[in-house]
């Protein structure tokens, strides 16, 4: 009994002298500076002192107990001491289990999540660094977009209905710019971009879908710079010569393309655009040389062409309308040297025309000089009548003939003076009232 005594007592004195000096094997350095307060004991903290104790108490226990109830109580007694005074589990080199970290016993769990929780820091600064690089690039590429649809193309066409009472329609529309309206529009221009700006890829265009009459290996290049998902603008390179064959643009940035181009030897030779942002085009135009040579137009989104511009010469020589969308073209007006000289109109629209008029300049203007029309519909005209300038320089009409009895002769001439009839002549005499 006196030796179980004996080395429980033995087991205290050891254990305390472990607290004291650190643990086994960890003496005071006798060259440190000495310290307030007793050994230090860094990164310990309450919970991690009593996990210890609690660790502790539970080994002291079983080793003590090999002695004796009263080995066990002083074993367990003394190891719960050590615990909460290290920190430690005796005979082990790091802390309680239960606690966590401690020091000694290499990275603790939380300085493990310290230092993960950093790099996630540093990562998430560096996304927003590269968050910031990329909305600047997105802004450099959409003001880059305004400037290619200020130089690209002729703006968005507003042709105005017909004015029955002027039988010419408003083909200054073909140039909103305000440049001469009579005068072909040169072909779009394409900008030069770095190939850094679009996602490129290797497609095969087949036969026939741009009425191309082979196979095309092509190289794809769209842009999004709003990074929608939907192009503002596809370019489609032959990949052997690094040529455009092809365009596709969405030049109001609704997600949806209203503009199609095609190209002949490195020039633009076709264009088709949706005004109406239906999806479909309702204006063609081609050109040849880089300039318009033809121009078509869906004016009532009806699927139908309706009004046609040809150019020759690089001007204006004739148009074409259906103004009442029934199909047939009842407007024919003709130029030379971007000068109107005649128009020829069906106003019954019964598919024949019946008014023939003719044009003279005075002074910057064009004014009627001579209108012929067809009265009684057997495609010959019968009412004649003419006009010069007034001293406003507006149209007056000074004679007017009139074939009444459609024999082929003039019947009726009517003379005016300042727009006011002042004397008729009858050559008929079955014309003349009894």
């Amino acid at each position: 009994m006196a030796a179980r005594t004996l080395a429980a007592l033995a087991i205290v004195v050891w254990l305390v002298g472990c607290a004291t000096t650190g643990g086994p094997g960890n003496q005071p350095d006798p060259n440190a500076p000495p310290q307030a307060g007793g050994p230090q004991r860094p990164g310990v903290t309450p919970g991690q002192r009593a996990a210890s104790a609690l660790e502790g108490a539970l080994m002291g226990a079983v080793i003590g107990g090999q002695m004796g109830p009263i080995g066990m109580a002083v074993g367990a007694a003394s190891a719960l001491i050590y615990g909460a005074v290290t920190g430690k589990v005796p005979f082990q080199s790091g802390p309680s289990t239960y606690g966590g970290g401690g020091y000694g016993g290499g990275p603790s769990e939380r300085d493990r999540e310290d230092a993960l929780e950093h790099e996630i820091e540093q990562e998430m600064a560096r996304q927003a660094s590269l968050e910031t690089e990329i909305e600047d690039e997105l802004l450099r590429q959409e003001e880059l977009l305004r400037e290619i649809d200020r130089d690209d193309t002729l703006g968005a066409i507003d042709e105005p209905p017909l004015d029955s009472a002027d039988p010419v329609p408003a083909e200054a529309a073909l140039d909103p710019a305000g440049a001469d309206p009579r005068s072909a529009p040169s072909a779009p221009r394409d900008r030069n971009l770095p190939p850094i700006v679009f996602d490129e890829e290797q497609v095969e265009i087949r036969k026939g879908t741009w009425d191309n009459d082979e196979d095309l290996d092509v190289v794809k290049r769209s842009l999004d710079a709003d990074r929608d998902g939907a192009p503002e603008q596809v370019r489609y390179v032959d990949a052997r010569t690094g040529g455009m064959v092809y365009k596709e643009q969405d030049r109001d940035y609704d997600g949806q393309i209203d503009a199609w181009q095609s190209y002949q030897g490195g020039q633009v030779d076709a264009r088709q655009l949706d005004e109406n942002d239906d999806g479909a085009p309702d204006v063609w135009e081609h050109y040849e040389g880089g300039r318009m040579i033809s121009r078509e137009v869906d004016r009532d989104g009806d699927g139908t062409r309706d009004a046609f511009f040809d150019f020759e010469g690089g001007a204006l020589v004739e148009e074409r309308h259906d103004t009442n969308g029934d199909g047939r073209i009842d407007l024919v007006v003709t130029y030379s040297n971007k000068v109107r000289v005649r128009a020829e109109e069906d106003t019954s629209h019964d598919g024949r025309i019946d008014t023939w008029t003719t044009y003279q300049v005075a002074g910057s203007d064009e004014i009627v000089l001579r209108i012929e029309r067809d009265k009684n519909g057997d495609g010959r005209p019968n009412l004649f009548e003419d006009y010069q300038p007034n001293a406003e320089g507006k149209a007056q009409i000074v004679r007017r003939e009139e074939d009444v009895n459609a024999d082929g002769d003039i019947d009726v001439t009517s003379h005016y003076e300042n727009g006011k009839l002042v004397r008729r002549e009858v050559t008929d005499p079955g014309l003349v009232p009894l």
